[in-house]
């Protein structure tokens, strides 16, 4: 039976939570009555939990297991999660139980109201306020306010997808967290719903203040792929002519005050700042043109992924490929 929610969870070293989590999931899901997935993603853990995950799935066919040959990252195990995900709508939602799988339902709702994407925001937010809610806030407004897609927690794992909207999607670096963002570029309903957030429990966050620094680095990514994928030469061409047309307005005025003996020019920066002008904004619309063949390049090339699976664990073992493959 095709499941009608996939519900996409990466886990690293949560061997403590792993059990909660499923019987949580399958619990509310399985009152819920509709057909469903977990399809858990083990993004390199070194404890127990893939074992843990392994005799789960051996007695549950919902339950499907990827398992990575290293940690790759939490936006790499949500790309493949999506890759190998059935359903026709896909959830997302971290594996610490921070998360309410009982919010589900309630944003599956929503879904079959006509929105593409639900995100939750974790209006109570349980975590730390100095080191987890203000960088989280700052970060929320930045990204709200770069991307025009108004959300106020880009950062809750708790969403549900459309299939066809999060599958064609290509993540790298920290760019899971900008999933409704990226997606808003094909035209896509967003709404966003309030939802329980839960006290850690068990183990500690992977996750600190460095992270900041790499999301501010994606964000500027995105917002060039946003605006500028398909005509990079507008960005770089602009900045380029500006500055060329600086540089020309100072050695014009330089070359004025030279041929009509006002003053020498040998002695005065302003000469070298103008000629710098000049010679950027030239290599600035260089590298325009340069970024428009690699447009070209970037939309008409394979596909590489960003993970390396071990092995997938899942009922139907005749196969490994999953039903859609984008």
């Amino acid at each position: 039976m095709i499941p009608d929610l996939s519900v996409v969870i990466p886990i690293r070293n949560e061997s403590p939570n792993v059990r909660r989590l499923y019987d949580e999931f399958v619990s509310v899901l399985g009152a819920w009555g509709r057909p469903f997935e977990l399809v858990i993603v083990d993004d390199g853990s070194t404890d127990d939990s893939f074992a843990i995950l392994a005799e789960l799935q051996a007695r549950d066919p919902r339950v499907r297991v990827i398992r990575f040959r290293r940690n790759f990252g939490q936006t790499a195990a949500f790309s493949a999660g999506f890759r190998f995900a059935r359903g026709r709508l896909i959830a997302t939602a971290d594996g610490d139980l921070q998360n309410d799988p009982r919010d589900l339902p309630r944003m599956v709702e929503l879904i079959d109201q006509g929105h593409d994407i639900v995100c939750g925001w974790r209006k109570d937010r349980k975590d730390t306020f100095l080191t987890r809610r203000v960088p989280s806030t700052i970060a929320n407004h930045l990204i709200s306010w770069a991307t025009n897609v108004q959300l106020h927690d880009y950062g809750c794992s708790l969403k549900v997808f459309r299939a066809e909207v999060v599958k064609p999607l290509k993540l790298y670096g920290e760019m899971h967290r900008f999933l409704p963002a990226i997606a808003s570029e094909i035209g896509v309903s967003i709404t966003e719903v309030a939802v329980n957030h839960r006290a850690r429990e068990h183990g500690v966050s992977k996750y600190g203040l460095s992270r900041t620094i790499r999301v501010i680095l994606d964000l500027l990514t995105v917002k060039f792929l946003l605006s500028y994928s398909t005509r990079p030469l507008q960005i770089f061409g602009l900045i380029g002519g500006l500055m060329l047309l600086g540089g020309l307005a100072v050695t014009s005025y330089l070359a004025y005050l030279r041929l009509f003996g006002y003053s020498a020019l040998a002695d005065r920066p302003l000469l070298l700042f103008g000629v710098l002008l000049i010679f950027t904004g030239v290599q600035l619309v260089t590298i325009g043109l340069l970024a428009e063949l690699q447009a070209r390049t970037y939309h008409e090339s394979q596909d590489k992924p960003v993970y390396v699976i071990r092995e997938v664990r899942e009922a139907d073992a005749g196969t490994d490929v999953p039903a859609y493959v984008p």
